[in-house]
């Protein structure tokens, strides 16, 4: 067995062959959990490149980024043949960097970079005329669930059958970022052609992976499980202690007292418990140390450069022991602060927005700049926490709903909390929202109430936004129908989404005669829109079903069981209470019709305005021209 670090460059250059065996389980990698923050790390240090230029000793000092490991073992092969190679280990991750070479590929040939499109391609496809028209013309083959959708996108021939498929989903999602990123802002020719070679040269030789190479005496079963087996690592957190430490006894503090002032709390093992953060595990000491350098920073701190950003961030204030003991006074201040936002109550500012953008939406991005405002450090009033937290709270609703890219999300709350500095505290709120409401970037807008009324009605929501998030959504609303009934009732339980018009009409809410197949579409979209959907039960949405909507239809489909004869509208009206559900009701006793879904997709769309506002003023918006 032999191991190496290896760019894409080298692990797919000549005529290699690498297949992912059958019992491989199929491609599974997620827009929100791998491609997202991998394109995210990409496109980092491709920007770094640029920034670079042809400075031979800044592009040395350009970081790579490591994807893994990937395991493979070498087949026979015969003269004239490809290497050939078995996947062992890390096919997603293999998977992926194929789809991800090929849509920059594709994005390039879109704009007519021949250099680029042929370098890339030499990375992806065996171009030799006897591989072509055969699985070896590609440089993977996938398990046999994904062969088809892969070569399909692969080779660009029609997506028929495949277009809902995750591989062409991960393949459309990269070439979109990259079609963006590429063409952002309208650049001249040279910043694009700048932004191509940056990104080729990150393709080519800057994306690592730990390349193993087993021999066929290797037992590959006990290197898998080696491999995967968790172990203890040490911490960042367990670097930064011993450093601190060391800081104290040079200084010649008392540090026999320090464990009890300064690190007591964080041998709880509530910290070293793991939690998700993108895609991966990490301790929650480590997460905490990432997101308070990067409040206190204000820069983008990677978890891997923790401890350095800690070195170099401390070593101003380990000037003397009072600088060093309040240095560290601050950082457990805002220790409990990260730690009780999590058992925060959901009535109150700081404990809604952690429940809803960080935990829900899942953007624990913006915990940096929630902890800022959270912070006993800082002391702001609570007014202007509010209003700052509900403004950001509105930037990320309105740009989840309309499916805006996350892309910058990092490096903008780091500009907020660098724009923050200094300002006086009982203006903070107003200048966070000022600040948000007049960017113009595609990555960084917050789209106004025009935007959001005209297209969040027509947009097919469930499916493209996660549940929970539409959930969130839907909550909002209905306490918001409350409280204009004057009720302040807390809505416990755990609620679902359901669709009133079920998903699959077909089976009893079918027209006649039957819809063709570009009205069937239109339903489709229609059903899955923020107009169709509202709450119950998990106990009524299993009895709700597809059952047809009035009485009449459910005693033709189903006059036996339970609630034998009772239609959809029956059902919810007797055990739904929810204000969200009663409305549309109302005046619907004998159908619900594609109508009725689009004249409340536009109430709802109002009601989201008005629950979370919008920016203080339309921002102007770049010239095309």
């Amino acid at each position: 067995m032999k191991a190496d670090a290896m760019p894409p460059r080298a692990l797919f250059d000549g005529r290699v062959h690498f297949e992912i065996p059958v019992f491989q389980r199929p491609y599974v990698w997620s827009e929100d959990d791998q491609w997202e923050p991998l394109w995210q790390d990409v496109v980092r240090v491709a920007e770094q490149m640029v920034v670079a230029g042809s400075d031979e000793n800044a592009l040395a000092a350009v970081s790579v980024h490591f994807l893994g490991a990937i395991v493979f073992k070498a087949r026979t092969a015969h003269i004239g043949d490809v290497t050939r190679y078995e996947v062992i280990d890390g096919q997603q991750r293999t998977t992926t960097l194929q789809l991800l070479l090929d849509a920059a590929q594709r994005v390039f040939a879109d704009f007519n970079y021949v250099d680029q499109v042929e370098a890339l391609g030499e990375l992806t496809t065996n171009s030799a005329n006897r591989f072509q028209g055969k699985a070896e013309q590609l440089k993977l083959r996938p398990s046999r669930v994904d062969q088809g959708a892969f070569t399909a996108v692969m080779t660009g021939y029609s997506l028929n059958g495949y277009a809902d498929h995750r591989i062409a989903e991960a393949h459309g999602f990269f070439r979109g970022r990259i079609a963006s990123w590429v063409g952002e802002d309208s650049p001249s020719d040279d910043v694009r052609l700048q932004r191509v070679q940056a990104l080729t040269g990150v393709l080519q030789s800057r994306l690592m992976v730990v390349a193993i190479d087993l021999s066929q005496h290797d037992d590959d079963q006990l290197i898998f499980e080696t491999l995967n087996d968790r172990g203890t690592p040490l911490l960042k957190a367990d670097l930064i202690k011993n450093w601190v430490f060391q800081q104290g006894e040079k200084l010649r503090a008392d540090v026999d007292t320090w464990p009890d002032r300064f690190w007591l709390e964080f041998d709880d093992p509530w910290w070293r418990e793991e939690v998700p953060q993108g895609r991966r595990n990490r301790a929650r000491i480590d997460i905490f140390l990432q997101y308070w350098l990067t409040m206190r920073t204000r820069a983008e701190v990677l978890i891997d450069d923790t401890f350095r950003t800690f070195m170099q961030h401390a070593e101003g204030h380990f000037i003397s022991v009072g600088s060093a003991e309040g240095f560290l006074t601050a950082m457990v201040n805002d220790a409990s602060t990260f730690r009780g936002l999590a058992t925060m109550p959901v009535d109150t500012t700081v404990g809604r927005f952690y429940h809803r953008v960080v935990q829900e939406f899942e953007l624990a991005a913006t915990t940096p700049l929630l902890m800022w405002l959270a912070s006993d450090n800082h002391a702001y009033p609570e007014e202007q926490v509010a209003l700052a937290l509900s403004a950001l709270e509105s930037w990320v609703v309105r740009r989840t709903l309309l499916r805006l890219s996350p892309s910058d999300v990092n490096r903008f709350m780091v500009s907020a909390l660098t724009m923050l500095d200094g300002v006086e505290a009982d203006k903070v709120g107003t200048v966070l929202k000022g600040y948000l409401s007049v960017q113009i970037s595609e990555t960084r807008r917050w789209p106004t109430d025009d935007e959001i009324r005209t297209e969040l009605p027509q947009l097919r929501l469930y499916g493209r936004v996660k549940q929970n998030r539409i959930r969130v959504v839907l909550l909002a609303l209905e306490q918001l129908f409350r409280t204009e009934r004057n009720e302040t009732v807390t809505i416990a339980g755990e609620l679902q989404v359901e669709h009133v018009m079920p998903r699959k009409w077909k089976q009893n809410w079918n027209s006649q005669p039957p819809l063709d197949e570009t009205a069937a579409r239109a339903r489709d979209r229609r059903v899955d829109s923020i107009g169709n959907l509202t709450l119950v039960t998990p106990q009524l949405n299993g009895g709700l079903s597809n059952r047809p909507w009035t009485d009449s239809e459910a005693k033709l489909v189903a006059p036996k069981g339970k609630a034998a004869g009772e239609g959809k509208h029956s059902l919810l009206n007797q055990y739904s209470l929810l204000a969200l559900t009663k409305d549309l009701l109302n005046g619907h006793q004998d159908a619900w019709t594609e109508a009725d879904i689009e004249a409340r997709s536009t109430q709802l769309t109002d009601k989201i305005c008005q629950a979370w506002p919008g920016p203080l003023r339309p921002p102007a918006r770049p010239s095309t021209n």
